[in-house]
């Protein structure tokens, strides 16, 4: 809906601009077109979701005549509508002139989805996904081998315990990356990385989680999280002189799930010196992963955070949609 909105527009803008005489009347001439075009854009977008259903049973021609019919046909009433009520002037001739530039516009977008669709199509997708998920896997598998080998000696028992966790944790990793799994199996994943790193780092690493809000039947991208907390341990809390926390919490506003993870930002009294700073292809690569499952639905944000007591951490947030 989205690209359909700004690509009606991009073309509504250049048409005005190609039809004015002076370059100062481009805007106003698109402005008073545009509350033509916006009515119109809405209403066609609300009958093409409620007819979708119907729409999938078509063949492609037959869609699409339906579709480039919807458009002309209500640009020609809204048009006609106007007329009758005096805003605008003229004859059948406009009528007819306005449902074939409707069509136009309509062949234009569907024209560039089928090009979009074409230029990704779902083998390549599937593809990409498996790229993108295998470069994380041996990244993980080597921050883990070294928290089981730190405990080797000093505590032969507990890297035991740790390498039956490793091993199940690689189990969950050679899933098909382009299935969706339950949120819960990916938390119960990330809690099993964090007591490897507790084995680890010892007291010096805390978490506090808020799981509360999380929709128990939620399926979402594999190792979307894991990769996030690890960068936590690594850049948050494993250069700190002290003990530091690591926060996780989840909060559901209306139909978007908000994942939100703190870490302590090295500066002041509690650095522990110079620490690599990251190349941050976790996050590229997250962001590009949650793209190809959800498009436009789906966010990745990074950045320096305060919290309420004045503490400067970093933050990530993910927003993901609630829907199966």
């Amino acid at each position: 809906m989205l690209r359909v909105l700004l690509g009606a527009n991009l073309l509504a803008l250049a048409a005005a601009l190609v039809a004015s005489e002076e370059l100062v009347d481009w805007l106003p001439r698109y402005f008073a077109w545009a509350m033509w075009v916006q009515p119109l854009l809405f209403f066609n977008l609300a009958v093409l979701a409620a007819v979708a259903p119907l729409l999938r049973r078509l063949s492609f021609a037959v869609a699409t005549v339906v579709m480039l019919a919807l458009a002309a046909g209500s640009a020609a009433l809204w048009q006609d509508f106007w007329r009758f009520m005096a805003y605008a002037d003229g004859d059948a001739g406009h009528v007819a002139r306005s449902a074939l530039l409707a069509a136009a516009l309509a062949g234009a977008l569907l024209f560039y989805f089928v090009l979009r669709a074409r230029a990704f199509p779902p083998a390549l997708a599937e593809a990409r996904l498996q790229a993108l998920t295998a470069r994380i896997r041996p990244h993980f598998l080597f921050n883990s081998l070294n928290a089981v080998l730190s405990l080797i000696r000093s505590e032969p028992r507990r890297a035991e315990t740790a390498l039956e966790e490793l091993a199940e944790l690689m189990r969950a990793l050679l899933r098909d990356a382009r299935e969706l799994r339950p949120l819960a199996d990916e938390i119960a994943l990330c809690r099993q990385y964090l007591d490897l790193e507790k084995l680890r780092l010892g007291e010096r690493l805390r978490v506090e989680w808020d799981v509360a809000a999380v929709p128990a039947d939620l399926r979402v991208p594999p190792l979307m999280l894991q990769p996030l907390v690890e960068n936590a341990v690594y850049h948050g809390i494993e250069p700190l002189a002290v003990p530091g926390t690591l926060r996780i919490r989840f909060s559901r506003h209306g139909d978007e799930l908000a994942i939100e993870l703190f870490n302590p930002l090295l500066g002041g009294s509690t650095g522990g010196g110079e620490h690599h700073s990251g190349s941050r292809m976790a996050l590229a690569n997250i962001r590009e992963r949650l793209a190809l499952h959800y498009d436009l639905e789906a966010r990745l944000d990074a950045g320096e955070h305060v919290a309420a007591d004045g503490t400067r951490e970093y933050r990530v947030r993910i927003v993901l949609p609630c829907r199966q």
